[in-house]
């Protein structure tokens, strides 16, 4: 016979596992719609133009855990009209869960036999009233130093650090969501790392302006798309 004490607990338990429920990630999201990031942006825009190279530093083959982290990726090497060049990734992950999830240069680069120094939070201005928060910081090899610029982009927050990145997907998450992410990377080769940085902003600048519209919101956010198309 079940008596009072059994149903409160029952009645408890119940309430907790529906809560879980509700809380449970259900509805997929995703701001890239399908559609294809070579497609998006053109080979050559603004002074900018596309140059062969195996420099860039990549995920890696298909059986690797990049290859499942991401379900497309786009690596470019552009020079400018003035002989200044940049290294350009675009990583698109059309799930970010606890399993799958975007992995900052942090990560990628000492993975390629680079030390991480410099790493600071920092807002890249993709026009005067549009600005991203993202990261700067320099990669050191023996062979070359890269100075590096990004930001990533978590359904619709743009966390600045790991810490921030695991927040993202925790909001998410309470609102029934599974997000699609990405990583936009831009990196020089210049000897100072302030004109490395300042390089790759004046590369995303144009880069933004020169990707299709309708793409841009996987890029940056609806709400920062809207505005850099104003």
């Amino acid at each position: 016979m079940t008596n009072r004490r059994d149903f409160l607990v029952g009645g408890l338990c119940a309430a907790a596992a529906g809560t879980a429920w509700a809380r449970t990630p259900r509805e997929r999201t995703s701001l890239l719609n399908g559609r294809k990031l070579e497609a998006l942006l053109p080979k050559h825009f603004a002074d900018w133009n596309e140059v062969p190279s195996d420099a860039l530093v990549v995920p890696q083959s298909e059986d690797s855990l990049a290859s499942k982290l991401y379900s497309q990726s786009l690596g470019r090497i552009y020079q400018a009209t003035d002989g200044k060049a940049v290294m350009m990734l675009i990583a698109y992950g059309d799930t970010q869960s606890d399993q799958l999830q975007l992995h900052r240069p942090e990560v990628c680069y000492p993975a390629f036999g680079f030390n991480i120094v410099n790493s600071v939070a920092a807002s890249i201005a993709l026009s005067p009233n549009v600005i991203v928060p993202g990261r700067t910081l320099s990669a050191e090899a023996p062979t070359r130093v890269e100075h590096v610029s990004y930001w990533t982009r978590v359904g619709e927050y743009l966390p600045q650090s790991g810490s921030d990145q695991a927040i993202a997907k925790v909001k998410i998450a309470l609102e029934g969501q599974i997000p699609d992410g990405i990583l936009v990377r831009i990196s020089s080769l210049e000897p100072e790392a302030a004109d490395g940085y300042a390089l790759n902003e004046r590369f995303a600048a144009a880069m933004l302006s020169a990707f299709d519209p309708a793409g841009r919101p996987a890029l940056i956010g609806s709400e920062r798309a809207k505005a850099l198309s104003v």
